[in-house]
């Protein structure tokens, strides 16, 4: 019974999927704890939280696309919601799901885009939405709330 070539570079391949997808799994695996310790602000968009995570979670999210395919958006899911980077966790659920992205690292690319063109905000200069009313659940100061601008009443007269 004579090798076929064809099955010999698949079963190659697919050796290297495997293990490629293993790599990423145990690095983002490993990864979870320390960058859950960034804080990275709630509403932040994708580039700006790309300005906040390390270059090795965007290289591993591409490892993780490239081995299992569509199979990567569960798992990307799942472990970027438990990271806290809800900025990156529709976007990367999104680029795994579309079948032709696997060999292309978009994250990468994203991520060097970010701050090569200074895309988003850079972390430092992130400042927090004003809030305009004060709530009973505030721990805003009594200084914090008389220095907004006050509204004018609105008077309704109903006769």
């Amino acid at each position: 019974m004579a090798d076929n070539p064809l099955l010999q570079l698949l079963g190659s391949l697919a050796l290297v999927l495997i293990v490629v997808a293993l790599v990423a799994l145990v690095g983002l695996v490993l990864l979870i704890r320390s960058v859950r310790r960034i804080r990275v602000p709630p509403d932040a968009d994708f580039f700006t939280t790309m300005h906040y995570v390390p270059l090795i979670l965007v290289v591993l999210l591409d490892l993780l696309d490239l081995g299992l395919d569509i199979l990567a958006a569960p798992i990307a899911w799942i472990v970027l919601d438990r990271m806290g980077l809800h900025g990156l966790r529709n976007r990367a659920a999104i680029e795994a799901l579309i079948p032709f992205t696997g060999p292309i690292p978009v994250f990468t690319v994203a991520w060097v885009a970010a701050r090569m063109f200074n895309l988003g905000t850079r972390p430092g200069s992130y400042r927090p939405p004003r809030r305009r009313y004060l709530d009973t659940e505030s721990t805003a100061t009594d200084s914090e709330y008389h220095d907004r601008p006050r509204r004018r009443p609105r008077i309704i007269d109903i006769e």
